[in-house]
């Protein structure tokens, strides 16, 4: 090997600067400087010299072996893991040596289903090293290979939370108001269970009611992963004001004192669709004419739309007649009843248990009516009462300690709420 030194042009003391640290950088390697220059002839510029180099610096090491080819597998349809295993080329002894080596790594590849993701990684002569199994978009399910065993482990990201907050007026209903603030469909739906004990969102909302949200955005590394729980919620409706605001300790919501937002009734057994008629003592029967007194409520929604049961309770009643056609009645106390009537078919049985939000039944036309509908009764001790209107009993709120530091909490959130709003007005 032969070096060349060439005259260098005047440079500024920055620019000479760096070239000293690149030469420090390519020379990190080399014997000491003066060793090399010691008792060497004074050398001359533009001319050719030799330049012996030591064996250590010749001879480059070899590279890492610690890499991974990796292959991106797709579960197809009907597809487990042996016959992916054998769609890809790998051999049944390895997934019998996988799945006896680790109990989760068994739980694990027998629950594949259609579009997972399997990602394999292989060294360089071609055996399996590791595999990962996407869970989320936060945590991944890691197989190690450790001697001749393998062992694995869940990885997760870290998650950050950022609030971000929506507003809407309703003016045509109400899931068009909430899709067009943002809201996911998730959010939506948990919107509505959040107080789905005071509103009933099938027949209680009106053009001009409103809602605020304060929400959870959450980031991976910078990435949007999708928006997380409601933090707070404030939904006015007819002239009442609801506030909502999540408990982390357990995860339920409560009011701005510490009352719980769920209570031992659901005000509508049903999802928020459209309603035929209103609570009305004094109707007119659709099929004979007569006026007689229609003491419940009725909802319309598609044939087989499932019925929740209101309350916690027992079945009194599972039958037929030609009247209810396919009707449940629920006793969840001495002093509450519940009806269900004109049900496709019935899915419990006189005795049974239930608990709020089970299914008793599927929406239908059956008994005497003019089309598909619920038929929806709320008695207590014995007289009909109006479901929309009544007054609930509560669940169990928070006490003591767990109250006081509730309510700091809440009032926290509610104020912060409060500050997105003004923004948000300010700004238009």
């Amino acid at each position: 090997m032969s070096i060349t030194l060439t005259r260098l042009p005047k440079l500024h003391k920055v620019s000479i600067a760096f070239i000293s640290v690149i030469i420090t950088i390519t020379l990190f390697s080399l014997p000491d400087f003066d060793d090399l220059t010691r008792n060497q002839p004074k050398l001359e510029v533009g001319k050719i010299y030799p330049l012996e180099m030591t064996n250590e610096f010749l001879q480059s090491k070899a590279p890492s072996k610690n890499w991974l080819q990796w292959q991106l597998h797709t579960i197809q349809s009907g597809e487990s893991a042996s016959v992916l295993f054998s769609r890809i080329g790998l051999p049944a002894k390895l997934l019998h040596q996988l799945i006896t080596s680790d109990t989760d790594i068994k739980t694990q590849l027998s629950r594949l289903r259609p579009g997972d993701i399997l990602n394999f990684g292989f060294n360089q002569n071609d055996q399996l090293i590791e595999l990962i199994r996407p869970l989320s978009a936060y945590q991944s399910f890691h197989i190690y290979k450790q001697g001749d065993v393998f062992t694995s482990k869940i990885e997760s990201k870290n998650i950050d939370i950022q609030y971000n907050y929506t507003q809407a007026i309703i003016t045509s209903n109400f899931w068009n108001a909430a899709s067009n603030s943002g809201l996911t469909p998730n959010q939506i739906m948990s919107l509505a269970g959040i107080f789905g004990w005071d509103i009933d969102f099938a027949l209680d909302l009106r053009a001009g009611d409103h809602f605020e949200v304060l929400y959870e955005d959450r980031f991976i590394e910078g990435r949007n992963i999708g928006q997380g729980n409601i933090i707070s919620a404030v939904f006015t409706s007819q002239g009442s004001t609801f506030k909502a605001i999540l408990n982390p300790k357990d995860g339920n919501y409560y009011d701005e004192d510490g009352r719980a937002m769920k209570k031992a009734f659901l005000r509508s057994p049903i999802d928020f669709r459209r309603v035929t008629s209103n609570f009305n003592p004094t109707r007119r029967h659709p099929v004979t004419g007569k006026i007689v007194a229609h003491r419940g409520t009725d909802y319309a929604a598609p044939v087989g739309t499932p019925i929740w049961a209101a309350g916690d309770g027992v079945v009194e009643k599972s039958g037929y007649n030609q009247f209810n056609g396919n009707y449940v009645f629920i006793r969840h106390s001495n002093t509450y009843i519940t009806k269900y009537l004109h049900m496709k078919k019935r899915s419990v049985n006189t005795g049974q248990r239930v608990k709020q939000g089970d299914t008793v039944g599927t929406l239908g036309g059956t008994g005497r009516v003019t089309g598909p509908h619920l038929h929806y009764e709320f008695l207590v001790n014995g007289i009909h009462k109006n479901p929309r209107t009544v007054n609930l009993p509560q669940s169990k709120s928070l006490t003591g300690q767990d109250k006081s530091n509730f309510i700091a909490l809440a009032q926290q959130n509610l104020a912060q709420l409060k500050r997105y709003n003004h923004l948000l007005i300010a700004k238009e």
